[in-house]
C-alpha cells in the first residue's frame, strides 16, 4: 500500500512540474486582430531626381547619442548563425524549451570543392538580381523642394523589422518643426539629439522640434520605421508635415524574394546535360515518340528526357535518361505538361511536342546562351513542317481594361524588339510549342490542368506580366508530316488520337477554354489575327 502511495505521489509531482513547465514556455504575447487587405495610400506627387543628393559635411560635427534599445534593432552589414547553449538534459526537454539549434550548410562540400562551388552561386546569384530588380527598387531622394526633401522610392523594410528612414531634411525655414505619421508601423529615433524635442517616440505619430536647424536636421537622419502589422507584400505611406506644407513617401513592406540557384557545374562552356532537361506529353504516338527519342540521342545523349503519358494502354519507354510518367487515361494536355515540368530539376526545361525530331539546326546550345546573356524567362524556336514552312508562332499580347463585362484580350501576330546582340532573336510574347524556359518559371505559371484538349497560348496569358519572353528562328526543330495519302489507312490509334486531340468548335473542350478566359482572366472577348 505504502509504495503504491509514493508511485501515486511521485506521478501527480511529475504531473505538476511538466504542468508548469509548459505554462512557462506557453506564449505571453499578446496578439491583436489585424486587417489584412492591402491599402491604399493617398495619391502623392513625386519629384524624381536624376542623382541622389550629396551628404551635408556640417552635420558631422553635430554630436548624438546612440539609443541602443532601437538602435539593436537595425540590420547589420553581414548575419551570422547562433544556436542557444544548450540547457539541463531532461526527458522531453527540447518539447518543452525547444531551443534554437545552427548548422553551418557550406560543410555539405568538401574543402576542395568549396571556393569554386561559390564563385558559381555568385555568379547565378548576380544573374538572378537582374532578373527580379527593377528601377521600382532604387532608392531616390527628392531634393528639397520649397520646402521638404523626403524618399519618394526604394525604402524598404521586411514584415516586423526596423530600418532608418533616410533623406528627410529641411531646409531653412522659419518653423523647425515637423510631424510624421505611418499606419502599419511605429516610429521612433535611433540615437538622440541635443536641443530637440521629441514626443510620441515608439507611436504612429511622431513630432520633433528645434530652435536650431541643424540639430533638427540630424535627428532626422535618426528616425526609424518598425513595421508592426504583418503582411508578407505591402506597403506603408508615411506623410509628414511642416507649417503650410506636407508630403507623404511609400515604405515597401516585404520578405525578400528567395533564390532557386541551380549549380550548373564547373566547366566553362555550356554543359546542356546539366542544363536542361527535355520534357514532352505523349498521347498513343509511340511510333512518333521513338523517332523523337532517337533524333535527341544523335545530337544529345545524356540529356534526360521526362515523358508525361496518359494513353489508355501505356507502353514502357525504356532507355538510359529517360523517365515516363504515367498518368490516369485521357487527362489532358495541360495535365501532362505540369506532371512533365514538375519532375524537372535542371535550370532549363526544354519543351517538346512528342511528334517533333532535331536535327542539325536544333542547336540547344544557342537557346541557353540567350537566356544565360539576358533577362529573358522563356525563349522559343522555330518549327519547320515537311513542306520546308518553318513558324515561330509570335505573339503579341494584351489586355485593354474594361467594365463590369471584364477586360478585352487582344493577340496578334508579332514582337516588340530585335535583342541587342542576337539578331535573329526577339521580344514577345506567345511562342510555338518549342522552347526553352527557366524551369522555376514555368513552374510558377503552371499550365491549367482544365485545358485537357486544346491550349497552348492560355499558358503565356497566365504568364502575361511575370514571364520575360523572346524566340529565335535560327533554331529549328523538325515536325513529322501531317499530310494524310489517300492510299494509307489511318491506325486506329492515329483514329483515337485525332478524336482526343481535333474536337469540334461546339465540343466541351471548346466550351472550357473560353469559359476559362471569361471566368478565370475575366475577358469579356478576344480579338486575335
Amino acid at each position: 500500500m505504502r509504495s503504491l502511495r509514493k508511485t501515486v505521489l511521485l506521478a501527480i509531482l511529475v504531473s505538476v512540474v511538466l504542468v508548469l513547465a509548459l505554462l512557462h514556455s506557453w506564449p505571453t504575447r499578446a496578439y491583436n486582430t489585424v486587417d489584412v487587405w492591402q491599402r491604399l495610400g493617398p495619391t502623392v506627387e513625386r519629384h524624381l531626381e536624376e542623382r541622389l543628393p550629396e551628404p551635408d559635411h556640417q552635420l558631422s560635427s553635430v554630436p548624438f547619442h546612440i539609443r541602443k534599445s532601437v538602435a539593436g534593432l537595425l540590420a547589420r552589414n553581414g548575419c551570422i548563425c547562433e544556436g542557444e547553449s544548450p540547457g539541463v538534459n531532461l526527458p522531453f526537454a527540447q518539447l518543452l524549451f525547444p531551443r534554437v539549434s545552427a548548422h553551418s550548410l557550406h560543410t555539405a562540400f568538401d574543402a576542395s570543392e568549396l571556393e569554386e562551388m561559390k564563385m558559381r552561386r555568385a555568379k547565378e546569384y548576380r544573374g538572378f538580381q537582374l532578373r527580379s530588380k527593377t528601377a521600382a527598387d532604387t532608392l531616390i531622394i527628392a531634393e528639397a523642394n520649397n520646402p521638404l526633401q523626403y524618399p519618394t522610392q526604394g525604402v524598404e523594410v521586411r514584415p516586423m523589422k526596423t530600418i532608418i528612414i533616410p533623406g528627410i531634411t529641411l531646409p531653412d525655414i522659419f518653423t523647425h518643426a515637423i510631424n510624421i505619421t505611418a499606419t502599419l508601423g511605429t516610429l521612433n529615433v535611433a540615437a538622440e539629439v541635443e536641443e530637440v524635442k521629441i514626443k510620441g517616440d515608439g507611436g504612429m505619430h511622431m513630432s520633433l522640434t528645434s530652435s536650431l536647424l541643424p540639430n533638427l536636421n540630424r535627428q532626422l537622419q535618426f528616425i526609424t520605421y518598425t513595421n508592426t502589422m504583418f503582411h508578407p507584400n505591402t506597403a506603408d505611406t508615411v506623410e509628414f508635415k511642416t507649417e503650410g506644407h506636407q508630403a507623404a513617401f511609400t515604405i515597401k513592406i516585404r520578405h525578400g524574394v528567395t533564390p532557386k540557384l541551380y549549380d550548373t557545374g564547373p566547366k566553362q562552356e555550356y554543359n546542356v546535360s546539366a542544363l536542361v532537361t527535355i520534357a514532352t506529353k505523349t498521347f498513343l504516338r509511340y511510333e512518333k515518340l521513338q523517332n523523337l527519342i532517337d533524333s535527341v540521342r544523335k545530337y544529345y545523349p545524356t540529356v534526360t528526357i521526362v515523358i508525361a503519358d496518359d494513353s489508355e494502354n501505356p507502353k514502357t519507354i525504356s532507355g538510359p535518361y529517360i523517365e515516363q510518367y504515367i498518368m490516369p487515361f485521357g487527362k489532358g494536355w495541360f495535365a501532362g505538361r505540369n506532371l512533365a515540368v514538375s519532375q524537372v530539376t535542371t535550370k532549363y526545361v526544354l519543351w517538346v511536342d512528342d511528334d517533333f525530331f532535331f536535327t542539325a539546326d536544333t542547336k540547344l546550345e544557342k537557346l541557353v546562351d540567350v537566356l544565360e546573356r539576358t533577362t529573358l524567362d522563356l525563349v522559343g524556336g522555330a518549327v519547320r513542317e515537311a513542306t520546308g514552312y518553318t513558324a515561330t508562332y509570335r505573339q503579341t499580347i494584351s489586355i485593354e481594361p474594361g467594365e463590369e463585362d471584364g477586360d478585352c484580350l487582344h493577340m496578334r501576330r508579332g514582337f516588340h524588339h530585335v535583342i541587342e546582340g542576337f539578331p535573329n532573336c526577339v521580344v514577345t510574347d506567345g511562342v510555338i510549342n518549342f522552347f526553352l524556359a527557366r524551369t522555376d518559371k514555368v513552374q510558377q505559371v503552371g499550365f491549367d490542368p482544365r485545358l485537357a484538349r486544346v491550349a497552348h497560348l492560355e499558358f503565356f496569358i497566365d504568364g502575361l506580366g511575370s514571364l520575360h519572353v523572346g524566340s529565335c528562328d535560327d533554331v529549328i526543330i523538325n515536325h513529322a508530316t501531317k499530310i494524310k495519302l489517300p492510299w494509307v489507312t489511318q491506325s486506329e490509334s492515329d483514329k483515337t488520337y485525332a478524336k482526343f486531340r481535333y474536337p469540334p468548335a461546339s465540343s466541351d473542350a471548346t466550351r472550357t477554354k473560353n469559359g476559362l478566359l471569361y471566368f478565370k482572366n475575366r475577358f469579356q472577348c478576344l480579338t486575335r489575327n
